[in-house]
């Protein structure tokens, strides 16, 4: 944790939007995931940590067109770029930083195109967050194989330390794989 006059530790928050209907939200992993970052790691310690977001958008799904990185900043997400995408990727990171602004943690978001568990850790390297929290949806082994899954990935292969926040009993649907 940031010390006065020190800079943020930095939080990389990979999140996701949900695939049960009424998108655009968050799923249920991404919320807690988030929703642990605040309770268990920020606290009340608001300025002493900075959340970065990113989202990434599986290619030919919902209409993403590539633009590549989103940014924003406390307090505004208001980078003109960011105004014209109007993609749901835009639309699902703007939940999470208006969370933010609302409590007052400094943040950042991008969002990218391509594999999530490649592009997540690719961020990685490229950022260097002090570490990354990740949702999971808590999947059995059969479903692993044909599903996959970023989490475990990312836990292997990101080149920092990761935190998997798995799915509370109540939160997980009849189907582990809907989120």
């Amino acid at each position: 944790m940031a010390v006065d006059g020190s800079n943020p530790t930095r939080i990389m928050v990979a999140v996701n939007e949900s695939n049960v209907l009424g998108y655009p939200h968050a799923s249920t992993s991404s919320r807690g995931a988030f929703e642990w970052t605040l309770d268990k790691i920020i606290r009340n310690n608001y300025s002493g940590f900075k959340l970065l977001f990113l989202h990434v958008e599986v290619p030919d799904i919902g209409g993403f067109d590539g633009s590549g990185i989103t940014g924003a900043s406390r307090p505004h997400f208001n980078n003109e770029k960011c105004k014209d995408l109007g993609t749901r990727g835009f639309q699902l990171l703007e939940y999470f930083i208006k969370k933010c602004n609302e409590i007052g943690v400094a943040c950042e978001a991008c969002a990218r195109i391509g594999d999530p568990k490649e592009v997540i850790c690719d961020e990685v390297k490229r950022v260097q967050p002090d570490f990354l929290v990740v949702g999971s949806r808590g999947l059995g082994p059969f479903q692993k194989v044909f599903i996959g899954t970023v989490s475990e990935f990312c836990v292997k292969h990101a080149e920092c330390p990761v935190i998997a926040i798995k799915r509370s009993q109540a939160q997980t649907p009849a189907d582990p794989a809907e989120d």
